[in-house]
């Protein structure tokens, strides 16, 4: 068989496959909601991960860090992280 010969076969019986006949078939209400289900949540899941990998992210990154543009009165380094801290502290009692 020639190479061509083959692909000839091979689009015909894909072509016969693929082209749907009749049927009459019966989709009960349970069956129908199943597949609604299903559906609906495929498209929860896929949002929700585009929001896990998209939205959250980007959130961090323009997220400002807390202390990162205190300017401590003494000049020293991480005097304005401590202030930050005891400033805290003492909200909490």
């Amino acid at each position: 068989m020639r190479r061509r010969d083959f692909f000839v076969l091979a689009a015909a019986s894909s072509a016969f496959f693929i082209v749907p006949s009749t049927s009459f078939a019966y989709v009960g209400p349970g069956t129908g909601l199943s597949a609604i289900g299903t559906i609906l949540a495929l498209i929860a899941a896929v949002g929700l991960a585009l929001v896990g990998f998209v939205w959250y992210p980007l959130k961090r990154l323009f997220r400002k860090k807390p202390g990162a543009g205190a300017i401590s009165s003494s000049g020293a380094p991480g005097a304005g992280e401590e202030s930050a801290q005891n400033a805290a502290s003492s909200r909490k009692s």
